[in-house]
């Protein structure tokens, strides 16, 4: 593909990999068609310049151009089966260690809890478990500020615990990765120890220091303010994206990213099956520092991103530390059983070659995140796509009701420009998200009836589309946001931070607490509930914001037979014994039918959603149907209705 300059047009553009994400992106930001690319195709990117310059200031075309010469066309979608493998097959469940269950009373959860709790997981149908940070930390960021990668905090056990809470999950035939935080460490761990002590030394490179008496750049921190901290001790301003204490770390130097490998070698030979990879796409930053552009952090709301969500030697940092780090060189300790449909376990499995690579990947789209997983390309295997979490036009932080047409929509769109190399992840909670199952029923879930029927179109959702499921804890039962009240219930930084900052620029309270209650991280961190009156630990939890709603806990909704635990076990035993639910092809239905979901899969299942809480009509489908999962009969469907059938003939 041709070197774009200001002579090439919006089409061309489009036709790059990065160029069409970032347009999708910012027609998405500003809630705008893409038949506005249509409609703008043959304009150059001068004159586009020349029109918007007013609401985007000079030098924004670019700053594009220099982003997007670092790629190339879309890559075609490759025709084809698909080469099977374990974490397509999967359905993964993420563990917040610190709220899932507390074994000795002290209010914090943590590696004894985890293992407690495996039988659960197992009779879930959960294949691996994914466990959010354990590592040793001062715990700034909840874990996410690593001390030491090879100890284990303090209050969550030992490395003895993890070496059993690993056997265990295999002994059950689950697999289990691990959170990796390496795009920064904690200003407490060694290595920046070591640099603070002599800044012009080997570890000082090992992080992105810079002398002078003004702050380097206008780049700004995820977590409020600037990003960069001064050391008077060394005289130097540290790069840190996040928290004050989250140093990001230089993956210029080879030896830094060497001893990176060595630490996920470590952690394969333990028996860990691979990692979740922390803010993985952020690693390569433009060694020049160069300014944020005003417009695109007003846009993005993070001044300077664009000079490191993309950076120009991403793909070849992902594909070394795949060789060096995540390709086996020792057998590991311990393997996953293998485990029949029916549950059966059998003999230990062979050691994978290559550890699982997840990427969490902020700002990443459909194109750059194909670039990142295909099958042939040796970097990641999977990335999380968040657009799909939120509406077009609104942010975590916007106080609003989630169209689930949107979602409807995304999938659609991105079925349809996929290949046979690749793959996608299909999740809707985390631990850095509200609940999807709040924003869709928008207060509603306060009826239990309303709450139940949307926590099951959600997992239907995402346990029949084609992709690889990621649960989050408390999913299983309809967990709904946290009960929290004001600022003074909050645990995270990152809220607290926003908060101070809004009312700093002159907000009011009640409009900034609006806000924070809108997308506060709290809400998925509250601790799990196993019964009605909690369950978590017979101490005082470390976090008091959990809801208490009658029937929404494990033990209530495992004596209930529709319940929306049982709903996901039934359909997670349906997707293991039936391959056509996880490689089959989808073919959609309707789909310009609004609030009406319904796709087949591999011609043999009919799932089929509707997406409103209001009736609505079903379409005429041709075939003779045996109803599976929920009811499938009449013309119209019920609110939330949700269904999945055997076609018979």
């Amino acid at each position: 593909m041709a070197e774009l300059t200001r002579n090439s047009t919006v089409r061309d553009l489009y036709a790059n990999a990065l160029g069409r994400d970032i347009v999708d992106r910012l027609l998405y930001s500003l809630n705008q068609s893409p038949r506005l690319v249509t409609l703008a195709g043959g304009m150059r990117l001068g004159t586009v310049e020349k029109l918007v310059g007013r609401f985007t200031g000079p030098g924004f075309v670019d700053s594009l151009l220099g982003l997007l010469n670092n790629e190339g066309e879309i890559p075609g979608a490759a025709a084809g089966p698909v080469a099977p493998a374990w974490w397509k097959e999967a359905v993964f469940y993420q563990v917040y260690p610190r709220s899932f269950q507390d074994s000795n009373g002290d209010g914090v959860g943590d590696l004894r809890g985890v293992i407690d709790r495996l039988d659960y997981l197992q009779s879930l149908g959960v294949d691996c478990v994914w466990l959010s940070p354990i590592f040793d930390s001062p715990n700034e960021d909840m874990g996410y500020d690593v001390r030491d990668y090879r100890s284990i905090m303090a209050e969550m056990g030992t490395l003895e615990d993890a070496d059993e809470l690993i056997r265990a999950c295999h002994e059950r035939g689950m697999r289990i990765i691990l959170d990796l935080v390496v795009n920064h460490t904690s200003a407490e761990h060694e290595w920046f120890q070591k640099a603070l002590g002599d800044p012009t030394g080997p570890y000082g490179d090992y992080y992105i220091l810079r002398e002078g008496e003004r702050v380097p750049n206008n780049w700004t921190s995820f977590f409020s303010g600037s990003a960069w901290r001064y050391f008077p001790q060394m005289r130097r301003w540290a790069l840190k994206l996040f928290a004050p204490g989250q140093i990001d770390l230089n993956w210029e130097n080879a030896a830094m990213r060497a001893e990176v490998a060595e630490i996920v070698q470590w952690w394969l030979g333990r028996g860990i099956d691979g990692f979740r990879l922390d803010v993985i796409n952020f690693i390569s930053k433009n060694p020049a520092l160069p300014q944020g552009h005003p417009f695109i952090g007003k846009l993005m709301g993070i001044t300077g991103i664009e000079h490191y969500f993309y950076g120009p030697r991403l793909h070849e940092h992902l594909a070394e530390l795949r060789r060096n780090g995540f390709t086996r060189t020792a057998p590991p300790v311990s393997t996953p059983r293998s485990r029949a449909d029916d549950g059966a376990l059998a003999d230990p499995l062979p050691a994978d070659p290559v550890g699982v690579m997840v990427g969490e990947t902020p700002g990443i789209g459909v194109e750059t995140g194909r670039l990142l997983t295909a099958a042939d390309r040796g970097e990641l295997d999977l990335i999380f796509n968040f657009d799909v979490l939120d509406n077009p036009g609104k942010t975590r932080w916007s106080e609003y009701t989630y169209d689930l047409n949107y979602m409807k929509d995304f999938y659609t769109d991105y079925a349809k420009r996929i290949g046979s190399k690749d793959w996608i992840a299909l999740f809707l909670d985390n631990h850095d998200n509200p609940k999807m199952l709040s924003k869709v029923a928008g207060g509603q879930e306060r009826d239990p009836d309303v709450r139940s029927a949307v926590g099951k179109v959600l997992a239907t959702i995402q346990l029949t589309m084609r992709g690889t499921p990621f649960l989050y804890q408390g999913q299983e039962i309809g967990a709904a946001n946290s009960a929290l009240t004001s600022v003074d219930d909050l645990a995270d930084i990152e809220s607290i931070n926003r908060h101070a900052e809004l009312r700093a620029l002159g907000r009011s309270e009640e409009a900034a607490w609006a806000e924070i209650l809108a997308g506060a991280r709290d809400h998925a961190r509250a601790p799990m509930r196993w019964t009605a009156q909690g369950g978590f630990t017979t101490g005082t939890p470390w976090f008091a914001g959990a809801e208490d709603a009658p029937g929404f806990s494990v033990a209530e909704q495992e004596a209930d037979p529709d319940s929306i635990l049982n709903w996901h076990r039934a359909l997670i035993a349906l997707r293991r014994a039936n391959p056509e639910l996880v490689y089959g092809d989808i073919a959609f239905l309707q789909p310009a039918w609004k609030d009406y979901f319904g796709y087949v899969r591999g011609g043999k299942f009919l799932v089929e959603m509707n997406l409103a809480g209001v009736e609505g009509p079903r379409p005429w489908f041709r075939g003779r149907t045996e109803v599976l999962l929920g009811s499938r009969s009449g013309e119209r469907m019920a609110p939330w209705e949700a269904s999945v059938s055997r076609i018979i003939g």
